[in-house]
């Protein structure tokens, strides 16, 4: 693979929980040791917000602003994390797709989100790096309460949409405490970090397996 494994994390409904993954994801890269960047696509700036609240002594992520329009990763970078604007057009979906060697697609448990995800899922299916399965799709269930309607209704659509669901996050307000500090679970040695990361191991493995 030239260049560095570079994920995408994309869906055109807004607040689905695209920056909080995204964020986690370089945060997980980064404590894993490699040289990370994370290319903030919205012109809003979330994901570089986070990085200016970055404390010394966290694991290094290099921040790149790629809210007017694309670019590339610096030299040496070996993970790419693009956080991709909500109201994207196709033309820059396709653009930042055949960037991408996965797309991680949050869904959160609302009848809105379902129906947002599957008209995404069905305008991206046609694009050629998804058609020729050059570039992973991977579905991610996102702040889930179990036992509820909403995540039985959810479980039921995941299981319905024709793309690997690698994983369900379980909703925790851990995830709002660390974004405030620009730290990840990563960054975190904590046992409730430790078992709110677990959730995540399903997807970093599959990022990996792309490798």
């Amino acid at each position: 693979m030239s260049g560095p494994l570079t994920v995408l994390v994309a869906n055109t409904k807004g607040g689905c929980g695209k920056t909080t993954i995204a964020t986690n994801l370089a945060g997980a890269f980064a404590a894993a040791g490699l040289t990370t960047a994370l290319a903030d696509g919205d012109r809003q700036g979330s994901a570089l917000g986070w990085l200016k609240r970055r404390p010394e002594g966290a694991a290094p992520i290099t921040g790149l602003d790629w809210g007017k329009e694309d670019g590339r990763a610096p030299r040496k970078v070996a993970r790419l994390v693009v956080d991709a604007p909500a109201a994207m057009r196709i033309k820059r979906a396709e653009a930042l797709i055949k960037l991408a060697d996965v797309i991680v697609l949050p869904v959160l448990p609302s009848p809105y989100d379902e129906a947002a995800t599957a008209r995404f899922l069905k305008r991206i299916e046609d694009l050629k790096p998804i058609r020729k399965s050059r570039t992973a799709v991977a579905v991610v269930g996102n702040r889930l309460r179990p036992r509820t309607r909403a995540s039985t209704r959810l479980d039921a659509f995941l299981d319905d949409i024709g793309h690997t669901v690698v994983t369900r996050l379980r909703d925790s307000t851990l995830y709002a405490e660390t974004a405030a500090k620009g730290m990840s679970l990563f960054d975190l040695s904590t046992r409730r970090a430790a078992a709110t990361r677990q959730d995540w191991s399903p997807l970093l493995h599959a990022v990996e397996a792309v490798v």
